[in-house]
């Protein structure tokens, strides 16, 4: 019990004394999900806003395929990655395997599902008087769709941090094509894992705590946007 204590000790230490190594390792960690996090709601909200107002042949295929991704399991993303960036991959002349653009890769292809239903569940969720309401007013398609989303703010913002929530716990993924190289790619949950592994819990239980908190105030965050949206 007194050597579980004194780690505990020893980790607020390392945070309230803002290590340094931890500091890297944490500012890393937010780095490359919130890379992957902007490159997926770019591309995922206008995508959301096609699959939730156009009719277009296979449209209810990509809708499911998209749900079925929400699940992938991220160690198999993270092999689909590493072959197609390894050495005798097609992208291997790109050299990005083991670096951090290898993790935001895996990591984007792991929000972007996630971004893509729960943005079109928001957006086919609008009371459809307000798109028949624009119409009326001869609002062009574009405006409609900025209406629509505008209206579906809540529900938009509801997804992107559950995504967000999704990559900064992610280990599996980031683990294969970023190698835990110390002091380059090793993030918070890969260091946890590492140091466990080692025994050095001071430096897990840190980063555990630390990302414990970040989940927290996710989830407060997510919390407060979904109350806000019910009571619009």
């Amino acid at each position: 019990m007194d050597s579980i204590t004194e780690g505990f000790i020893k980790a607020f230490h390392l945070i309230i004394t803002l290590n340094t190594d931890l500091l890297g390792i944490i500012f890393l960690s937010l780095k490359v999900s919130g890379i992957a996090l902007v490159i997926s709601t770019a591309i995922g909200i206008p995508l959301s806003a096609v699959l939730g107002l156009k009719r277009f042949p296979a449209k209810d295929f990509v809708i499911s395929l998209t749900n079925t991704f929400m699940g992938l399991p991220p160690v198999v993303v993270g092999l689909f990655v590493y072959i197609m960036l390894s050495r005798s991959g097609p992208l291997g002349f790109m050299g990005l395997l083991y670096t951090p653009s290898a993790m935001v890769i895996a990591q984007t292809i792991l929000a972007f599902p996630i971004v893509v239903s729960l943005c079109h569940s928001a957006i086919v969720g609008v009371d459809p008087i307000i798109r028949q309401a624009s119409m009326t007013l001869g609002a062009t398609p574009f405006q409609i769709t900025i209406t629509i989303i505008k209206e579906a703010r809540y529900g938009i913002m509801s997804g992107v941090i559950a995504a967000f929530g999704r990559v900064m716990a992610e280990v599996g993924a980031i683990l294969i094509v970023g190698g835990n190289i110390a002091g380059y790619t090793r993030v918070m949950t890969t260091t946890i894992a590492l140091e466990t592994d080692k025994g050095n819990f001071e430096l897990a239980l840190a980063l555990g705590i630390v990302l414990l908190f970040i989940s927290m105030a996710v989830n407060i965050v997510l919390h407060l946007i979904q109350k806000k949206g019910m009571v619009k």
